[in-house]
């Protein structure tokens, strides 16, 4: 699928990688919906993507409620005149161990942290889909893309439980959506990053973020472009469907 065609939702557009994708496809000449939950920040994308060539459009959107997800798929198609593109890149993380000794007591991981990154990362982005799924099989439009943002965390991360849980069962829906959607012309690709800087970093000191960039064999963290090109090509190759990209620098390769 050409770039200037898409009539795309981006999700999590406030900022990160979301904010990146939606400026990236503005500037192709795209047509794009931006949800976010943060009003502040969809104010913040509007400004910075005057004057690129694409159609902006931004809203409020709670991935994890069915009502606010039916109305911003209803809005986004209207103010497009249709969808053709959907990057699911909302997700937060509540990090955690599952149990910790504290004196003389043992901590756990608070039930309602388990849900909230489960209930974002995981059932908003099937809300989301099924939406936009949903529209495009009934309008009858083919030659349509979902790109779901994953992360290498699925695998497994220690303080990550809840994380890991929701990127590894997106994978698993990536595979099955490919598999449900391929007869109606939808392809679902997956791109899962390594350490990328975005504001999830914000927190992090230089020596930190040294450290980081040294676990990388490539020796640096990700960059939202990095991210992007991974999009992209999910996007325009239209013989991928099924399968989640990695992007991160060789990370997940381990030790060799």
């Amino acid at each position: 699928m050409e770039l200037a065609r898409c009539q795309a939702i981006v999700t999590g557009a406030a900022g990160g990688l979301g904010g990146s994708f939606a400026r990236e496809l503005l500037a192709a000449g795209a047509r794009v919906a931006a949800g976010d939950a943060n009003a502040a920040g969809l104010r913040e994308l509007a400004a910075a993507a005057a004057g690129l060539p694409g159609q902006l459009h931004v809203s409020r959107l709670d991935v994890a409620d069915e009502a606010s997800v039916a109305a911003f798929v209803d809005f986004a198609a209207e103010r497009m005149d249709g969808l053709n593109l959907l990057i699911n890149s909302a997700g937060i993380a509540r990090d955690g161990l599952l149990v910790t000794p504290a004196g003389g007591e043992v901590q756990t991981l608070p039930l309602a942290q388990w849900r909230k990154v489960i209930d974002v990362n995981l059932t908003g982005q099937f809300l989301m889909t099924r939406a936009f799924a949903a529209r495009l099989v009934a309008a009858g439009t083919r030659d349509a893309v979902v790109v779901n943002l994953s992360s290498i965390a699925r695998a497994g991360n220690p303080g990550q439980s809840n994380y890991a849980a929701s990127k590894a069962g997106l994978d698993a829906c990536t595979r099955t959506w490919a598999l449900e959607l391929a007869r109606h012309g939808i392809r679902v690709g997956g791109v899962a990053p390594g350490v990328t800087a975005t504001g999830f970093l914000a927190g992090f000191s230089e020596e930190a973020l040294a450290r980081l960039a040294a676990a990388i064999p490539l020796g640096r963290l990700g960059q939202p472009r990095d991210v992007w090109q991974a999009v992209r090509f999910i996007v325009e190759c239209e013989f991928f469907t099924g399968r989640t990209v990695e992007v991160d620098g060789g990370a997940g390769m381990g030790v060799l």
